[in-house]
């Protein structure tokens, strides 16, 4: 069911959480200790991006295959020092496509979007919902995937001028209405602030120095990992947290 983390705080090498620390990203993808059932590995594609300084949009880099068979990315990772970025690796849901443009992030602007879960009964359970939807966001999804929708639905509630947060929370509330069961842990940023979810998933926040990491499992030992209990909604900057 995937694996996601976001940082924010002073800049970092992306190399340390994302292969350094002893249960890093690309640890959690062949050997999560968390998954709730929703699989073993998360084989089935990778993503990162991440905001450069002074520039207008996040740099993004993608790829269907598993993260540990990827080449580039860990001199890309050990050479880029941004102050935040969103990273994932992707379990597919059977049935649902292997493509790099079905890993996360998802992005549009500032925007960078992953989603950790399944909806149930997908498609049909969010025709309803993806009916409000402009007819060129349906066209242009960027693969037929119940994340991609998720992505639609808050993208559009975020172009309605809707705060993230209420964006994020409404999504959810809607999507558990519409498809009981759900799995719908949600993160979200714009280069500035955090905002999860955890609807049926595991997640961990770890606010410290100035700087907060939110992943579905705690990174390394530290005692400043804080377990997310289900149900929640995460709204953090660098220094700030809050949980409700």
């Amino acid at each position: 069911m995937c694996r996601h983390l976001g940082y924010l705080g002073p800049p970092v090498p992306m190399k340390g959480l994302l292969f350094d620390l002893p249960h890093a990203l690309a640890t959690q993808a062949w050997a999560p200790r968390d998954m709730r059932g929703g699989g073993t590995i998360n084989a089935d594609g990778f993503g990162a991006g991440w905001y450069p300084p002074g520039a207008g949009a996040p740099v993004r880099y993608r790829s269907a295959m598993p993260i540990w068979t990827d080449s580039a990315l860990p001199a890309i990772a050990a050479t880029t020092s941004p102050g935040a970025f969103l990273a994932a690796v992707r379990s597919a849901t059977v049935g649902m496509p292997v493509t790099e443009s079905a890993a996360a992030p998802f992005t549009d602007g500032r925007w960078l979007f992953s989603h950790n879960g399944v909806v149930r009964g997908w498609p049909g359970t969010l025709a309803g919902l993806a009916a409000d939807l402009p007819m060129e966001d349906l066209l242009t999804l960027d693969a037929p995937t119940d994340a991609a929708a998720l992505w639609l639905l808050v993208r559009a509630r975020l172009r309605a001028d809707e705060s993230p947060p209420k964006a994020v929370a409404s999504v959810v509330a809607d999507v558990l209405a519409a498809a009981p069961g759900s799995r719908l842990n949600l993160l979200l940023t714009d280069g500035s602030q955090l905002i999860a979810t955890t609807a049926g998933h595991a997640l961990s926040v770890c606010a410290a120095d100035g700087s907060v990491v939110i992943a579905s499992e705690p990174l390394d030992a530290s005692p400043s990992w804080q377990p997310i209990p289900d149900g929640r909604l995460v709204v953090a900057t660098a220094s700030t947290l809050e949980i409700s």
